[in-house]
């Protein structure tokens, strides 16, 4: 797993092109290692990603948001309109980064 830490978020990428792995992975490390970071999950270089493999992260996204903490998917492949709100799922990381910062203003709003 490929790690790179900003100000605002930790960005996690699959580094071995296994997508089943790299979720599973996900699963056990990231409520112990990164409890307390917004996350990005890039998986921008799976164009062929659909959208029964991104329902993977659907426990993983409402537990990490139930902390009061941001997790975003960038991914182009999916239907942005099948996406269910349990997910969020933005085309860049730009855009990821974007979120987070509207997101964190509503936790400060108390949204």
């Amino acid at each position: 797993m490929k790690t790179e830490k900003t100000e605002k978020y930790t960005l996690l990428a699959d580094d071995r092109n296994d997508f089943d792995g790299f979720v599973k992975h996900l699963e056990s490390v990231v409520p112990k290692k990164f409890a307390e970071d917004h996350l990005v999950i890039d998986l921008s270089s799976n164009e062929t990603l659909e959208l029964s493999q991104l329902l993977a992260f659907i426990k993983l996204s409402t537990y990490h948001r139930s902390t009061k903490h941001s997790f975003v998917i960038v991914n182009q492949g999916v239907d942005i309109d099948e996406i269910p709100d349990e997910l969020v799922v933005v085309p860049t990381l730009q855009e990821a980064a974007d979120i987070i910062e509207m997101e964190e203003i509503e936790r400060d709003l108390g949204f």
